[in-house]
């Protein structure tokens, strides 16, 4: 049956080496005409995820794909190394609901963290929700978790298969049984409570089930949901079916009075509106109009005023405080100002305002009054990342994690009096993380612009030119790349590799301006800091052309593809997964249509000619070397479709001239990453490295 299937899609059998053939896809004949340019899309029937053809297609590819990693000679070592570094407990932060603690753990190599529960800190911990049981694969995970006012009741939300669709289950806390009261069609919500009634979400109206995975999403509305009754009886909050490409989500301040929609058009740029819940019969007003910036209620005050942090005429962020009665900008009150480092976060607990910054993309983080006063900087162990700054304005103290690079996450205990941090709980590997060091260095990219990266490797290692360098960039949707610590990489730093994070323009290490430099028409600059940085590298030693690997997801993976086809001899290996990579069609599927903020859409004409300049999928040029390439991606991804890493994958495997493979690996029950069960990510990552290894011609210490 299986060479049946593979022999409907097979044109005919390409060899790549003597170990290596792989099937030529078939091409269709539909065109595109964009403003006088026809542009061919060959692959276009790949699109159709449910199709035989393309099931077929998947699995020749696949086969061909496994055949290769398994029968590199050292995958099985890669694995078992990987697999005992992986073994350690994993905890996370500890959060106080009612008389518990809540808090996830992972005994090693369990597939989902188990959430545990105990009374006080001193308690015997006892298990609260198990995910693990929810599938026997590990597939079904744990996607949200939200506690009533008093804790009498939790919501949890369930995604399957990595979907970013979602349900929402009910516990009753006083018994520890669910309710029979299933939420359904939940994307891209949280759940916030209303007292101990009931909660608002956000959903979308019942997908087809034939094309839930790649229809576009339309029609974002908030409800609220009374418990114990029928999905079906929820009350309609908001709605706005005059612009069914926006996306809303609903918040509360922590005291309740006041509910804030907040809309967005794309992944940047939201418009605010309010009701005052004190207010009986009141409606909703416009708080902040408009999609030019990013506003985000901080909390009310007590006094009727909101604390809001917002990038208006201030392209790092500061915290402003506002009337609901009088929301016009002339009367906003600044009470913490701009600064040079740009402001990330900011989180309340124990009746203080907890701002988060960017200091060359290592976080520094300080504790301020209601008012705007200083209190302290908050002490950090070094440079990295810390987060989780927040709890409760009745708390006395909260936990945050601190990480980096060769730091294991830590959880420390913050006590909100004295400002002092005590450690709580530090995490033990099997990883030498002392015997590694990281180095921050800056270089100068095509138009003179100063970027930072993040180096780190053994401490002491050679500026030989000879050092196996794993390359990793983001560069979009105003998202930082920070110092974090990852066991996969720890596995690639003990081959000697170096692993090396660029922060490119497109995120928000340095505000606002950073991130306008890299999206929409200054796109092109994300792609000239990575190849600038591959450049920097081999200049000073520290790698060559041919141990040089490069490897990104989602927007990332566009960046990879986009730096693959520009400068294909520059790199030994390329890693695109997950990625978005035709630019042409990105927005015609599921939540797609919200890029375009940062990408441009191809049916404007002054976009649709800077998106084909760097479309991965329609730069690939036939008779081309490309690099050692493995595309990654999963058939349950709805953030990012499939199809944009098969059509790429097939026009590679047509247009390469090669020895080096060009291979396609689709994961089974998966999505776009998060949720992804441990077993599936040891796989994976032992085929990663090993795919790399082998094509640098390393073997494993």
């Amino acid at each position: 049956m299986r060479l049946l299937l593979v022999s409907i899609l097979v044109l005919g059998i390409k060899t790549i080496n003597a170990q290596l053939t792989y099937p030529v896809t078939k091409k269709g004949t539909v065109q595109d005409t964009y403003f006088g340019t026809t542009i061919a899309d060959p692959y276009r029937w790949l699109e159709d995820d449910n199709s035989e053809e393309t099931k077929a297609w998947v699995q020749a590819q696949n086969a061909v794909t496994t055949d290769y990693l398994f029968g590199i000679p050292f995958r099985n070592k890669v694995k078992e190394r990987l697999s005992v570094l992986w073994n350690y407990p994993k905890y996370g932060s500890p959060r106080q609901e009612g008389a518990y603690y809540y808090f996830s753990k992972n005994d090693g190599l369990q597939n989902q963290s188990v959430l545990y529960r105990q009374k006080g800190l001193q308690g015997t911990p006892e298990v609260f929700l198990d995910p693990n049981r929810f599938s026997q694969d590990g597939t079904v995970a744990l996607a949200g978790l939200s506690f009533s006012k008093t804790a009498r009741f939790a919501a949890y939300q369930i995604s399957s298969s990595g979907s970013d669709w979602q349900e929402a289950l009910i516990m009753d806390l006083r018994t520890g049984k669910l309710i029979d009261d299933t939420i359904r069609y939940i994307k891209f919500s949280g759940i916030t409570w209303r007292g101990d009634e009931g909660f608002y979400y956000s959903r979308y109206p019942v997908p087809d089930a034939s094309s839930k995975l790649s229809k576009q999403n339309q029609y974002h509305k908030v409800y609220f949901h009374i418990v114990g009754r029928a999905q079906s009886q929820d009350v309609l909050i908001y709605e706005d079916n005059d612009h069914p490409l926006r996306n809303v989500g609903a918040d509360l301040t922590e005291d309740g009075r006041f509910l804030i929609i907040a809309a967005t058009e794309g992944t940047s740029g939201n418009e605010l509106s309010i009701r005052d819940l004190k207010k009986s019969g009141s409606s909703f007003t416009k708080l902040v109009e408009g999609f030019k910036t990013e506003p985000e209620v901080v909390d009310h005050n007590g006094k009727g005023l909101l604390l809001l942090k917002t990038n208006q005429d201030a392209p790092n962020y500061k915290v402003v405080l506002i009337d609901p009665e009088r929301p016009g900008i002339d009367n906003w009150i600044t009470i913490i100002p701009e600064k040079e480092e740009v402001l990330q976060s900011v989180g309340t607990g124990g009746g203080y305002l907890f701002c988060s910054y960017l200091k060359d993309a290592s976080t520094k983080v300080y504790q301020y009054t209601y008012e705007g006063k200083l209190v302290r900087e908050i002490k950090l162990p070094g440079i990295g990342t810390a987060s989780g700054f927040g709890g409760k304005r009745d708390q006395s103290s909260f936990f945050y994690t601190f990480t980096s690079y060769t730091y294991p996450p830590t959880i420390f205990k913050y006590d909100v009096a004295s400002g002092v941090s005590s450690v709580f709980r530090k995490t033990e590997t099997a990883f030498d993380s002392d015997a590694y060091e990281t180095k921050q260095v800056f270089f100068t990219s095509k138009d003179g612009t100063r970027v930072p990266m993040f180096i780190t490797g053994k401490k002491g290692f050679s500026l030989n030119g000879t050092n196996p360098v794993l390359l990793y960039g983001y560069g979009g949707f105003n998202i930082a790349q920070t110092p974090g610590f990852s066991i996969s990489n720890a596995f690639w730093l003990e081959q000697g590799g170096l692993y090396v994070v660029v922060n490119l323009r497109g995120g928000s290490e340095y505000g606002e301006a950073w991130h306008q430099g890299g999206m929409l028409a200054n796109k092109q600059n994300v792609f000239d800091d990575f190849i600038g940085a591959a450049e920097y590298l081999i200049a000073n030693k520290y790698t060559s052309k041919e141990r040089l690997a490069i490897r990104g997801g989602s927007n990332g993976g566009l960046l990879v593809g986009a730096c693959m086809t520009q400068r294909p001899e520059l790199f030994k290996v390329a890693l695109p997964a997950v990625g978005v990579l035709d630019m042409l069609r990105y927005h015609l599927f599921t939540i797609g249509w919200a890029w375009a903020v940062e990408y441009g859409r191809s049916d404007n004409a002054e976009q649709f000619n800077y998106l084909l300049k760097y479309s991965p999928l329609h730069q690939l040029k036939d008779g081309v070397s490309y690099p050692a390439t493995l595309v990654t991606t999963a058939d349950h991804d709805d953030r990012v479709v499939p199809a944009h890493s098969f059509k790429f994958a097939a026009r590679l495997q047509a247009a390469h001239r090669a020895n080096a493979p060009v291979l396609i690996r689709i994961e089974s029950k998966a999505g776009h990453g998060a949720g992804k069960p441990t077993s599936k990510q040891i796989e994976e990552a032992a085929d990663v490295w090993s795919f790399v290894m082998q094509n640098f011609g390393m073997g494993v210490r």
